[in-house]
């Protein structure tokens, strides 16, 4: 460690690492561990405040990384000296950069783990000319201006390393900024999606071998011989590791099987074959994580290993270590350099070039490709994202001495700038065609003229844990053979985050526009499409896997959007607790209450919420073997119709017995149970009912598994008492907002609005039951599915 001088000592004497504590006399921010802990809860309090609060504006998180950067350093928290001798001491500067590249390191690997170089090869002429002209233009043009800031507040550089620097600088797309953006505005699957992740995945790859050349030719010693042979021992370095690496890692991928746990030896072989690369490309004098990121590029993709490998990884890294680097590149950063008209001037400038080269270069060749202007330009403001890639050069330029405080200070702003206006420029410039409702999508609900149609299910689950019961629920909608069968869709609802394993899931996509798992590549297969597979096979059932990743704030629109594109009559959402071991509900992620509460106000089709206590047990039960006792309580109207209509179809299953009973108020009763006037709506749904009921009674006459009762009731003690003696069936389906007296007065007990009052009935901690509960909206064309349901919440942000 370098030594440097400090307050109180005679000599200049490196960091200890711990002190003896206060009460010995030690101040803790003298010592490098206590400190170094200080600096990290600090770094991760204000980037992770600051990507709370631009969060609205749809940023990246590497914006708020590098705001915060910069404000924990000279250019504002650092004006005062007191907090940045303190907190930021000279003397721990080495510690903090060490810690810093070491997550760089393994940042790098997991940037090339989301490489797939098989899909470079495939890139096509359109997309390796974007890529060609974004890299070249700019690059140009970052040479002009290299010239300008020489003559100006860069005198005295090396100018054949600065000329190289800032044409990296100026050329560079941030790979994995972009994919995260692509993603966090849903164009990743888009034509304008797909080019822009081809163009930039060519562009990283160009970019990170301009850079080993630039690092090459920055080296202090003179002589033209030595930046030669550190590229050429570079090329070597790469072309060593293309036929280890692959070879290695392929033989252990062999031995990592899908569902079972990666041997940890793996796990350390991978991780010190990242820190070898980066002693030996260091040593050679290429930055560490050149060699970090040429592991993880080559580091195989197929089997569970590289996925193992990102979810061990990714956190410590990208959560912890990797927020130091950001802080370290701030410390560094002094936007007060850029003083005066000249200065201001040149980062205008800087600002120009850039954006110029990038998006005109890119707009002129996506237009002679034939690309409409609206795609056009929108592929060229996604070019134009830098983020930390960008700062991982001009943090080896600024070391090397090729750039200046000034010409440093300029060039982060002009990664800050053009980072932060991709996504809202994408969202101004271009705007997918909606998709035109279908006017063939006949049955959206399971109440229906003609029963015998073919049942299309949209099933979404969030774990594991939701899959037995949801596919359990799945069998015991089988029927019988005379029906147009089942046809299910399974969508995993996974979050998008920040995470390097979101993003090579959401490369795992199909041009549909939604993210799917590909049935046809069983290496990336999981125990999900394992277990739905396995369904299919045993079954008569066509099942379909999926899997959705977005934000949670517009998780509803893939779903609602799927369920319309696959014509799905209804869509089964599990509720957002889940059964712990004791019985009681506790709730898995409040998020996903306001998921469900949005696809119930906008899908198109019937919905059902369905809360788990663990329906047929914890694994998947056979069709021999299922025999489910199952209740449908019918108070009336078009949600309990469509509850019924849904028990009918189970009942057909020949290990099922259903049970519906009705419930009347009875007449001249008073207390909670008010009657109701007539008038011509209350009149057409009571007569709806009663037809429907008629029908079901002719249907079921001669069937011995389904059993028909009428109850009678006076007031609500009496209905929650007669609930209660049905407590002991498997299931129940109710209606999410039943009509007539009885059900009015049970309104003001609805604690969960999306459950409606009597699935908040049947869930309540007084009411004790095993049976799990789903939870019935019925589609209306002519009136707002999310009627009812606004009348008891109006949103989330008034809770």
């Amino acid at each position: 460690m370098a030594s440097n001088g400090t307050t109180g000592h005679t000599s200049p004497l490196p960091m200890k690492a711990t002190s003896n504590g206060v009460f010995q006399g030690d101040n803790p921010l003298d010592f490098a561990l206590p400190l170094a802990i200080l600096q990290i809860c600090l770094v991760l309090v204000v980037t992770r405040g600051l990507a709370f609060l631009l969060r609205p504006l749809r940023q990246p998180r590497v914006i708020a990384e590098i705001i915060g950067g910069i404000l924990l350093g000279p250019s504002a928290l650092g004006r005062n000296k007191s907090y940045l001798d303190a907190i930021f001491p000279q003397k721990s500067i080495t510690v903090l950069d060490t810690l810093a590249n070491i997550g760089l390191l393994f940042f790098l690997f997991l940037v090339g783990l989301e490489l797939d170089t098989k899909s470079l090869s495939r890139t096509g002429k359109k997309a390796l000319s974007i890529a060609i002209a974004g890299i070249s233009v700019p690059f140009a043009l970052g040479i002009g201006s290299s010239f300008v800031l020489r003559a100006t507040i860069s005198k005295g550089v090396h100018a054949t390393s600065f000329l190289v620097f800032m044409g990296v600088a100026l050329s560079i797309t941030a790979f994995p900024v972009l994919a995260r953006i692509l993603a966090e505005l849903k164009l990743l699957t888009t034509d304008v999606g797909r080019m822009a992740m081809s163009a930039a995945a060519v562009n990283d790859v160009a970019a990170w071998i301009l850079l080993a050349l630039a690092i090459a030719l920055s080296g202090d010693n003179l002589s033209p011989v030595v930046p030669f042979w550190v590229f050429l021992c570079g090329c070597g370095f790469v072309i060593c590791s293309y036929f280890i690496v692959p070879t290695v890692f392929k033989w252990v991928s062999h031995r990592c099987h899908e569902g079972e746990p990666v041997d940890e030896m793996y796990i350390c072989l991978a991780l010190a074959s990242v820190l070898a690369a980066g002693f030996v490309t260091d040593t050679i004098g290429i930055h560490a994580m050149f060699g970090a990121f040429v592991v993880g590029v080559l580091v195989p993709k197929e089997g569970p290993y590289a996925g193992a490998l990102v979810e061990k990884v990714e956190d410590l890294v990208s959560g912890l270590f990797l927020p130091l680097y950001f802080v370290s590149s701030g410390l560094k950063t002094n936007v007060a350099t850029i003083q005066g008209i000249q200065s201001w001037g040149l980062l205008a400038l800087v600002i120009f070039t850039a954006c110029f080269g990038k998006i005109v270069g890119t707009v002129v060749v996506s237009l002679i490709c034939k690309m409409p202007i609206s795609e056009a330009l929108a592929l060229g403001f996604l070019m134009n994202s830098k983020g930390l890639v960008e700062l991982i050069v001009l943090n080896i330029g600024k070391d090397r001495k090729v750039l200046n405080d000034q010409t440093f200070a300029i060039m982060v702003l002009m990664a800050l700038f053009t980072t932060f206006i991709t996504t809202p420029s994408v969202m101004a410039v271009y705007k997918p065609a909606k998709r035109v409702s279908k006017t063939d999508y006949k049955h959206r609900t399971i109440e229906r003229k003609n029963p015998n149609t073919q049942l299309r299910i949209l099933a979404c689950f969030h774990s594991s844990r939701n899959i037995a019961s949801i596919i359990n629920l799945m069998e015991s909608l089988r029927g019988n053979e005379k029906h147009g069968g089942l046809f299910v869709y399974a969508m995993h609802l996974v979050e998008l985050s920040e995470r390097s394993s979101a993003i090579l899931m959401v490369q795992k996509a199909r041009k549909n526009g939604l993210p799917f798992w590909n049935k046809g590549q069983r290496s990336d297969a999981n125990h999900v499409i394992v277990a739905f597979e396995a369904f299919q096979q045993l079954s008569k059932v066509s099942v379909r896997p999926m899997t959705s990743i977005s934000s949670l704030s517009d998780m509803h629109e893939d779903i609602c959007t799927t369920a319309e594109r696959k014509s799905a009559a209804i869509i089964i959402l599990p509720f957002h607790k889940h059964q712990s071991l004791d019985g009681s509900l506790v709730t898995t992620r409040a998020e996903f209450r306001w998921v469900n509460r949005r696809v119930l106000q906008h899908a198109s089709c019937s919905v059902g919420i369905l809360v788990d206590r663990g329906l047929g047990g914890s694994a998947h039960i056979s069709a021999s073997n299922v025999c489910y006792s199952i209740t449908v309580l019918f108070f009336g109207g078009c949600d309990d119709r469509e509850a019924l209509a849904y028990g009918v179809r189970m009942s057909e299953h020949p290990g099922i017995r259903l049970t519906v009973v009705r419930f009347y108020a009875e007449p001249g009763s008073l207390g909670e149970i008010v009657r109701i006037d007539a008038d011509s709506h209350a009149d057409k749904v009571v007569s709806t009912d009663e037809e429907f009921l008629a029908n079901f009674k002719e249907k079921i006459s001669e069937d011995s598994s389904i059993t028909y009762e009428e109850k009678t009731v006076r007031n609500v003690a009496e209905t929650i008492a007669m609930i209660r003696s049905y407590t002991r069936c498997n299931l129940f389906l109710v209606g999410l907002m039943p009509d007539g007296e009885v059900a009015l007065a049970l309104n003001g007990r609805s604690e969960c609005p999306e459950l409606g009052p009597i699935g908040s009935l049947l869930i309540s901690p007084e009411f004790s039951t095993t049976a799990s509960v789903l939870v019935v909206q019925q589609y209306q064309e002519k009136v707002s599915p999310n009627s009812t349901l606004e009348t008891l919440d109006e949103s989330p942000n008034r809770d």
